[in-house]
């Protein structure tokens, strides 16, 4: 195959491109099944280190490993034939130093196939942003409120109100400079949203920001209602499949429990019936 041979999806410079543009539409996704869904409908699937809370239990972000994100990484990539793939970097595996990230975002790329990566800070991050985009690195930053600080911010609060607002600002130019290709703006106000997306080159991808930012980004499980240990406010239930979820199985185990499944139709006779195909005789 041709070295120069392009690739159908869509690159971290076509979507530096779409500022704005068309909104660009971003989901997270951790498993094969969930890729395939949403790959038709997305410009980017990113593979976000959330994938600690909302698929193994944990309180937080923090304790998800590079391991698990490769892991997951690998999964989506099979599903994903379109979209960006973007991979998150879990908290410790590049704050050290840039040769640190460039260690765990050269792994994560070589071992997934994903095309870029994100990772969290603003002016703190800059020169580790800077330092892996000339190495060949696309990067995805994310300031606001970042998840994997949360217990410097005290919880899952707005950021960026009042005077603090400057700081988010000059982090969002910082990552720009540094050459990040998007960035992630979450849970600041909306005012501070629309302000930071006209001043930067790179698109701003909003969550719990504003609808002026150049795309926007949810968690799939929860825009499907599938995670309810919390309900943030920016996000909209597009589907209940919790709740559908919750009423299949109890359905089910009634059916099992009152030997109403299996029925004759589920269950095989001692003998192939004449014309049937062998997996359902």
């Amino acid at each position: 195959m041709s070295a120069t041979g392009r690739s159908m999806a869509l690159t971290p410079p076509e979507v530096l491109a779409r500022k704005g543009g068309v909104p660009i539409v971003c989901l997270t996704a951790y498993t094969t099944p969930i890729a395939r869904l949403v790959d038709p409908h997305c410009d980017i699937v990113l593979v976000g280190d959330s994938v600690g809370m909302v698929l193994h239990g944990l309180p937080s972000t923090l304790g998800v490993t590079l391991d698990m994100m490769i892991l997951h990484g690998q999964a989506v990539r099979r599903g994903v034939e379109r979209a960006l793939l973007v991979v998150d970097l879990p908290f410790g595996s590049y704050e050290e130093a840039p040769e640190q990230a460039f260690r765990s975002a050269a792994r994560v790329m070589r071992e997934t196939g994903c095309a870029a990566v994100k990772l969290e800070g603003g002016e703190s991050m800059a020169e580790t942003i800077r330092f892996l985009t000339r190495r060949g690195i696309p990067v995805m930053a994310h300031i606001g409120l970042t998840p994997q600080a949360v217990n410097t911010f005290g919880g899952y609060k707005v950021q960026g109100r009042g005077e603090s607002g400057a700081a988010i600002e000059r982090d969002a130019a910082a990552v720009a400079e540094a050459g990040a290709f998007a960035v992630v703006l979450e849970k600041v106000p909306d005012a501070l949203a629309r302000k930071i997306t006209a001043q930067i080159p790179i698109p701003s991808i909003g969550i719990g920001a504003s609808p002026a930012c150049d795309g926007q980004v949810l968690v799939v499980d929860d825009m499907l209602g599938m995670f309810s240990d919390f309900r943030p406010k920016f996000v909209r239930r597009y589907a209940e499949l919790g709740n559908d979820a919750q009423t299949a199985i109890a359905a089910y185990a009634e059916d099992v429990r009152q030997r109403r499944f299996p029925d004759e139709s589920h269950v095989f006779a001692d003998e192939p019936a004449a014309g049937r195909k062998a997996g359902n005789a």
